[in-house]
């Protein structure tokens, strides 16, 4: 898994490179300023700050010449690692309530609109199987703010740094090499 961070638009600027888990650009003498990304392999889950926190965006095999092209909203970023995806078997719990309860959905597929699927609009615990990683978008049609899960249990909002249980959409991450 490879990317390359930059500090100017269209590639142009400093360039970090990335093979790995980085818990803050600084540390490596970049700034916390991006403003394009190339990913030649693999995919990332990137965060506006430091420590892994903060708003989260998945960059995909790709490129993105300015930072609204991973659906930021500045040139923020303080850290950034892969996801660890082990194979194409996707298989994605949602619970309407918090520690696994309530009404339950199964998804092995992308669903663009959740609404049709559960009879109430929140999400608040979930459990991932399988291989891949999922991205939970606060709006339907994979809009809005994101949430990266990989394999494990959330029992809450709070365990993928979700600001409320509002999950509209879901999808997998592709893994391109």
């Amino acid at each position: 898994m490879t990317s390359f961070f930059y500090e100017g638009k269209c590639f142009t600027g400093r360039k970090m490179e990335l093979c790995s888990d980085c818990d803050n650009f600084q540390d490596r003498g970049f700034l916390n300023r991006v403003n394009s990304i190339r990913v030649e392999s693999g995919a990332f889950i990137c965060y506006d700050h430091p420590d892994y926190k903060g708003q989260q965006y998945i960059l995909e095999h790709g490129e993105y010449p300015e930072y609204q092209r991973w659906n930021a909203h500045n040139d923020h970023m303080g850290s950034c690692r892969p996801i660890r995806m082990h194979g194409e078997n996707y298989r994605l719990e949602l619970f309407e309530g918090e520690n696994f309860s309530g009404e339950c959905v199964e998804l092995c597929e992308d669903c663009p609109f959740l609404k049709a699927r559960l009879t109430k609009d929140c999400v608040n615990s979930i459990k991932v199987y399988g291989d891949g990683a999922w991205v939970l978008y606060e709006e339907p049609n994979y809009r809005g703010r994101m949430y990266i899960v990989e394999r494990g249990h959330f029992s809450s909002p709070k365990d993928w740094q979700g600001e409320n249980p509002s999950i509209q959409s879901v999808r997998r991450v592709a893994n391109y090499f």
